[in-house]
């Protein structure tokens, strides 16, 4: 086990690496550059606002200084906003993003789960028609429509939920369901077919024949290793939920990190593209080795090697 965590951390510092030095040529690979205006500025101007953000130095040595930062938590400073840092972004911005994904992650699974098992046991049947149905509508409908048609449906028609901000229980509703419309779609139709293929092998017959109940086949034997595909999949979905979805946060008014990050691409801010860029890759390679390590509690039979 230890040998594989090392290993895995070794392969997970190259992969960031490559990451940051892809990401960082290809910022400044891009033309025009972060003091780019519709008016253009003198150029002793642009040459002064070059050397405070050392941009008028050797591209190899701005990497150097940007991996230097990286090593202390530093993600530097924002080209547009005097003052503020990319960790201030991301500081003030992770809370509600993080608070918004882990709420939909948990009514993800609490919701997904049951509706693949249900369709798998009921295949064929009206059960495993609406589930598929629903499933179907949860990946093809865009967030950005499902949010839309929330709000006008339970907000301006019927009045019952508010539509901006995380302060009250009621505000995660709409945001929460819109969010999690794929990623609830996606995984209960794999857990309907990794559960459909596991319930046809050879032990789960054995299982029947040894006069067990439906249920405990179900649960203590089929469901662990039908949860093995759905786990591998965990890792990206975590991450992709508890950094924020900057279409959703939009909608409804959410000061999440997706607005900081769309706000740095259109703005041209390359510390802050680079430094929500890194956040979530690093913590997406961080949910995948953890998701990794549980395969073991799933099934102790499985070797990290």
């Amino acid at each position: 086990m230890i040998k594989y965590i090392v290993k895995r951390l070794l392969i997970s510092l190259a992969t960031m690496f490559f990451i940051v030095a892809l990401t960082f040529v290809l910022m400044h690979a891009v033309p025009g550059g972060p003091f780019a205006q519709e008016k253009e500025a003198p150029p002793e101007v642009l040459a002064a606002l070059n050397a405070k953000y050392h941009l008028d130095r050797p591209l190899i040595v701005q990497f150097g200084e940007y991996l230097s930062g990286l090593l202390h938590f530093e993600l530097g400073p924002s080209f547009k906003y005097t003052g503020k840092t990319v960790n201030d972004f991301i500081v003030a911005g992770a809370p509600y993003s993080m608070k918004l994904g882990a709420v939909t992650l948990v009514f993800t699974l609490a919701v997904a789960i049951p509706m693949g098992i249900v369709a798998a046991r009921k295949n064929g049947r009206w059960p495993d028609l609406l589930v598929m149905v629903l499933a179907t509508l949860g990946v093809t409908i865009p967030s950005f429509v499902a949010a839309s048609g929330l709000m006008y449906l339970f907000s301006y028609k019927l009045n019952w939920l508010p539509t901006f901000g995380l302060d009250k229980p009621s505000t995660y509703v709409l945001p929460v369901v819109a969010l999690a419309g794929y990623s609830l779609s996606f995984l209960a139709r794999l857990m309907r077919s990794s559960l459909l293929e596991v319930m046809g092998q050879d032990y789960i017959r054995t299982a029947r024949a040894k006069g067990l109940s439906e249920f405990k086949v179900v649960v203590h034997h089929a469901l662990r290793n039908a949860l093995i595909p759905v786990l591998t999949v965990l890792g990206p979905t975590i991450a992709g939920l508890l950094t924020g979805s900057f279409v959703i946060e939009k909608i409804f008014a959410i000061p999440g990190m997706g607005g900081f990050f769309v706000n740095s691409v259109t703005q041209r801010d390359y510390t802050t593209i680079m430094g929500m860029t890194v956040f979530y890759a690093a913590f997406l390679i961080a949910m995948v080795f953890v998701v990794d390590l549980f395969y073991r509690l799933v099934d102790p039979r499985i070797e990290l090697a």
